[in-house]
């Protein structure tokens, strides 16, 4: 059999993903006969490439659903991707613009007409990404958020929770992107620290010449929205100036001083302007002493004409010329620096700003109950488990879901909007003209009467029907599929949407199934780059995952990632990583290479049974371990597992015993244990290492069309009874392995000149036993028993048993007496300067203990150290 001599993954990858489709391998469907296994993809954005954190994700979710499969589970992948509402309108806006276009010139239909354009030449770009790393995905089931029949779900949902009173509509204070114009919700806000400057501003008090009211804000240019000015009733600085007005600097309208204990004493000036169109807390003041509200801003962040001054400017243009005007005024007092925290949109980078809106709200307490309790009592497992507490958190304090977004791109609300301003909730416009006609008693009402709601829904409001939309769980609530696939057995994804995605979705399954939609949550880390910064396009610190692939093979890739991995901790990238994983890749099919190269002498006696016996023994240990790993979800320690498995006990070790001499020939049967052994690692490292495992399985044997090891039956330990025993005596024997050839290295005695090995032991019939893996592993020619020292030779001493090897001949033996000789009076030299330091009183008394402790160390080195150059000088 020819078998080339490098591993070349370009050759192989392409390859046997095509035929793993070609034979159907990844397509699910229901089956009573096998236990279901099924993962929804967490549907990355249609406007999306593939990045290392989508590596690292998919990578793990392509590891248990491969094991699943061959573990004889219907396993189950839907793969999709999320219509990501404000970063594809973003999208497309910006591509119309570079052609000239502008969306406020189009219709809602010539502006969808685009978008739609866009979404079907790119929006599945990343999926094809997806294969390229080996995701074992069901493509057949590929769903995207914004399909006709997820829609449907979507409408039918919100619908539903009107209905039950869960939905509703209101002004609110919301977090408005100016950029994307579009209310975002809490958890879409990133708060970035930031160095900001504190104005203190002078506002003249009515009635009284010369007398200011010093407010502290980091906001000068809403001043013009001001409706009053708050100081704490107990604040002695300024009682004198209650029931007092202030006038707004520059613009000079009189606004009240109100009392309130909400405003601190010790806080800046401890006064308080009062902004509620602009400031959540201002807001609530504002409701509170029924106080006016004054919205001065544009969507898009620019100041109105309700602002009086600096109408049309942008805000933060705006800020720079007000503090300018108010200097030359004669009101600002001062300006001063102040660390902060800036509120920023996770889409667009803008800052956010607080703000007054009509919009449509969810409901969350009733549900977000429900959802903690099923965490709380373990029905849905989060790995690692630290992150039950983050999650507590959340849900005990959870607010009303802002779900209407100020976009064209998405689900629209199906809200209709009646001649007198009332509205009702439909899923069809002829299901609202009936719904309207029976609510006014109008009968002439037409649909053209009717407006819909302009809004959309927020993207996550289609997304926490994931796992039931996937499965046509709303189209059909009975159908084969759910029944069979829901719930689904473990979601992987990103703790920073453990409350934007994952809670919502249990939310969701168990208002819609009564069960919940998942029963594991395995939370990755955010992989980062050596300076710890999160790898993305817009830092340039993350290398392309597809030349990373190109370069060292999705194998070598997908181990890199999960060398160090460790659920919900952060990966600190390192090029290194995915080096070894080629490596690994490497070793392995240097290993198979070597296998096939033996011929074999049917003749020959089977002359390795230890060494057979003893990694049949290691790896029953291993598959126990790595199952446990796997129950666990600990998929780093799973690889290491498997890692080490076949780099040390399998090629270094094993391979090491059993290998026939220099064109030797080996006998038939420990190559077919070999041989079974190697199929058995294939099969446990091909979740981890699809491609290179798939192509050495069939260059191992002839298989059939369905032989595949994509689809071969995971292993299942066979502990053996004496397997403790076999374990325990080979690493004995291999302990004596070390001791030679650790005298080897200090002797500068090559590996393959022959020694001899003199042993004074109670171990001689372990000796006996494993005398052939120690002669080969050693390079010994002969191993003997003896009760004294030889003349002329180094020992070394393990458990009970003393071993010796006679250097006569191997080395200059009036030189080493003389390297000996040295050595031993460095040591004393060392011992009696420790020595010194412990008899002198006055150190033991004042040392610290840890200071201590080391000294009394040192000694003991230096004194057993003297005691063993003594010893090999006296064999000498």
């Amino acid at each position: 059999m020819s078998i080339a001599k490098t591993y070349t993954p370009a050759d192989v990858e392409a390859k046997w993903y095509t035929r793993w489709q070609e034979q159907g391998f990844f397509k699910a469907k229901p089956n009573p006969r096998k236990p279901a296994y099924s993962v929804v993809i967490p549907p990355p954005n249609v406007t999306g490439v593939l990045h290392m954190g989508h590596m690292l994700n998919n990578t793990i979710q392509d590891v248990l659903v491969r094991r699943a499969r061959m573990q004889g589970k219907e396993a189950c992948w839907v793969p999709g991707t999320d219509h990501a509402s404000i970063a594809t309108e973003a999208k497309v806006v910006a591509l119309l613009k570079e052609k000239g276009i502008d969306k406020r010139d189009l219709t809602r239909e010539e502006f969808l007409a685009h978008a739609w354009e866009w979404k079907e030449k790119y929006g599945g770009i990343i999926l094809e990404q997806l294969k390229k790393l080996g995701a074992s995905c069901d493509w057949d089931r590929t769903r995207f958020t914004m399909e006709p029949e997820l829609t449907d779900a979507v409408l039918r949902v919100f619908v539903d929770l009107y209905q039950k009173g869960q939905i509703y509509r209101g002004i609110r204070m919301v977090n408005w992107d100016p950029q994307s114009r579009t209310a975002i919700s809490d958890e879409e806000v990133i708060a970035k620290d930031t160095q900001a400057k504190m104005y203190y501003l002078r506002y003249p008090v009515v009635g009284q010449e010369g007398q200011f009211l010093t407010v502290a804000t980091s906001r000068p240019e809403t001043i013009m929205a001001d409706v009053a000015v708050a100081v704490n009733p107990n604040d002695e600085r300024y009682k004198h100036l209650h029931s007092q007005q202030v006038s707004i600097p520059l613009l000079g309208r009189e606004v009240p001083i109100i009392l309130d204990e909400y405003v601190a004493i010790d806080f800046g000036t401890g006064a308080l302007k009062v902004t509620p169109a602009h400031d959540l807390n201002d807001y609530e003041l504002g409701v509170k002493h029924n106080l006016p509200v004054i919205d001065i801003l544009n969507d898009d962040g620019s100041l109105n004409e309700k602002a009086v001054l600096y109408v049309g400017q942008d805000r933060f243009a705006a800020r720079k010329q007000i503090a300018k005007d108010l200097q030359a005024a004669g009101l600002l007092d001062k300006i001063e620096d102040y660390a902060s925290v800036l509120q920023t949109s996770e889409r667009t980078g803008a800052v956010i700003e607080p703000r007054l809106s009509m919009q449509w709200f969810c409901k969350m307490d009733q549900m977000a109950a429900k959802a903690l309790a099923v965490v709380e009592n373990d029905e849905i497992k989060l790995h690692p488990p630290k992150f039950k507490n983050m999650y507590r958190v959340w849900m005990e304090n959870v607010r009303d879901w802002c779900i209407s977004r100020q976009l064209w791109w998405g689900q629209r609300i199906p809200a209709y909007y009646l001649p007198d301003g009332s509205f009702v909730v439909a899923l069809s416009e002829n299901e609202a003209l009936e719904a309207a006609r029976e609510k006014t008693g109008n009968l002439d009402l037409q649909i053209s009467d009717l407006r819909q709601e302009e809004d959309v829904l927020d993207t996550w409001f289609s997304s926490w029907l994931w796992p039931i939309s996937v499965f046509d769980g709303f189209k059909d609530p009975d159908n084969p599929d759910i029944n069979y696939f829901y719930p689904t057995d473990d979601l992987v994804t990103a703790p920073e949407i453990l409350f934007f995605w994952v809670a919502r979705m249990i939310m969701a399954g168990l208002e819609y199934r009564k069960e919940v939609p998942f029963r594991n949550v395995y939370l990755t880390g955010i992989v980062r780059d050596d300076q710890g910064r999160k790898m993305s396009k817009q830092l340039g610190n993350s290398p392309d995952p597809l030349d990373l692939i190109a370069q060292y093979g999705a194998d070598g890739v997908r181990t890199g990632m999960l060398f160090s991995s460790p659920a919900g901790n952060d990966l600190l990238f390192d090029i290194r990583l995915v080096e070894q994983g080629r490596n690994f890749t490497n070793k392995l099919w240097n290993a198979f290479r070597l296998t096939q190269g033996w011929e074999v002498n049917q003749e020959l006696p089977f002359v390795n049974e230890k060494a057979v016996e003893w990694f049949g023994a290691k790896l029953q240990s291993a598959q126990t371990e790595l199952d446990e790993h796997f129950a666990k979800f600990r998929m780093s320690d799973a690889l290491m597992t498997v890692y080490k498995l076949v780099w040390d006990d399998f090629c270094s070790v094993y391979l090491e015993m059993i290998k026939p001499a220099y064109q030797a020939p080996i006998d038939p049967e420990t190559l077919r244990q070999t041989t079974a052994y190697l199929e058995t690692l294939l099969k446990l490292m091909h979740p981890f290492m699809p491609f290179i495992t798939e192509e050495i399985w069939h260059e191992l044997a002839e298989r059939g069309e369905k032989e595949y090891v994509c689809v071969a039956a995971w292993p299942k330990p066979q502990p053996l009874a004496n397997a403790a025993d076999i374990l325990s005596r080979m690493d004995k024997a291999l302990e004596i392995v070390a001791g030679v050839r650790n005298v080897r290295n200090q002797k500068g005695i090559g590996p393959n000149k022959p020694l001899t090995l003199a042993a004074k032991t109670e171990e001689a019939v372990l000796l006996r036993d494993y005398d052939g893996v120690i002669r080969k592993l050693a390079a010994l020619s002969d191993i003997s028993f003896v009760e004294a020292a030889p003349a002329g030779a180094v020992s070394f001493v393990l458990g009970t048993g003393e071993f010796f090897i006679p250097l006569e001949g191997h080395i200059d033996l009036g030189a080493e007496r003389e390297r000996l000789t040295r050595e031993i009076e460095y040591a004393r030299g060392f011992l009696e300067s420790v020595m010194k330091k412990l008899s002198n009183e006055k150190f033991v008394q004042n040392a610290k203990p840890d200071v201590l402790e080391r000294e009394r160390q040192k000694q003991a080195d230096a004194e057993g150290k003297i005691t063993a150059l003594e010893q090999s000088l006296a064999a000498l």
